[in-house]
């Protein structure tokens, strides 16, 4: 454990010194990901102008639930999401060989060896618009109620990373260009809409199978309408089965693959 916090400490002086070269890239995302966040804000504003409750949510609720989705998906730009773009290339093209004869586990090193050190400020101003959100709701919010509510968005981070990594792996059989990749930029767009607004077979679908509406739903739902054990667990235990599934599907992908030299 303590190696592999060494190594990504050295990821992460590696990836803050390359950034400072490219310095207009840098600027470049942080304005990108601005005008993307100032969109979804004011996509749920004009909803809002024509509704009280969405998903039995009002606007304040909404935009915590928004600005917390917000996180996540700047945790996952700025932790795993270069990494992941490089995956399908690596084993298409046998560069894959590298990070196998590693002496460290190939999953670690690929899934963390690129740290987005040009999205780090993306990230800071994802948690200053949750805490902007927070602060706007008139409810009070327990200090444990609001800690919680954090873990379970690192969590849905990590599980916004298993399901995008699921829908990679693939590219081991299919030799396409990004795998699946495009199915799973299609369907995250659930995850960006509260889950009560879904019914039937298709949110039993997004609740357990293809876990979209538990990355950041599921975690508002529990900060503004109190814990229930149940719920918690559910996201905890679906989490947990979604790391195992991935991680053994991953070790399957790689007994399967054709190496540069074969």
């Amino acid at each position: 454990m303590l190696r592999h916090l060494r190594l990504y400490l050295h990821f992460l002086r590696f990836s803050f010194s390359r950034a400072m070269e490219f310095r207009l890239d840098f600027f470049f995302r942080v304005v990108m990901d601005a005008a993307f966040y100032a969109v979804q804000i004011a996509f749920f504003g004009v909803i809002y102008r024509h509704t009280v409750l969405l998903g039995g949510w009002n606007h304040d609720q909404a935009l915590v639930f928004v600005c917390g989705f917000f996180l996540i998906d700047a945790l996952h730009m700025t932790v795993f999401a270069n990494n992941l773009w490089w995956l399908p290339i690596f084993v298409n093209k046998g560069d894959l060989d590298y990070y196998l004869v590693r002496p460290v586990s190939p999953l670690f090193f690929l899934s963390l060896r690129d740290f987005a050190a040009n999205s780090f400020l993306n990230l800071l101003l994802a948690g200053a618009l949750l805490a902007w959100s927070l602060l706007r709701l008139p409810q009070h919010l327990e200090p444990g109620a609001i800690l919680l509510y954090l873990a379970l968005l690192v969590n849905g981070a990590f599980l916004y990373y298993l399901v995008h990594l699921a829908f990679l792996i693939p590219v081991f059989w299919l030799h396409s260009a990004r795998g699946l990749g495009d199915a799973f930029y299609t369907l995250e767009k659930y995850a960006e809409k509260p889950d009560r607004i879904y019914s039937g077979w298709l949110r039993r679908l997004l609740v357990s199978v293809m876990p979209f509406s538990l990355i950041a739903s599921f975690p508002a739902g529990l900060l503004l309408e109190g814990l229930q054990v149940k719920v918690l667990l559910h996201v905890l235990g679906v989490t947990a089965l979604a790391f195992l599934v991935v991680r053994a599907f991953f070790r399957l992908a790689l007994r399967t693959y054709s190496s540069a030299s074969s």
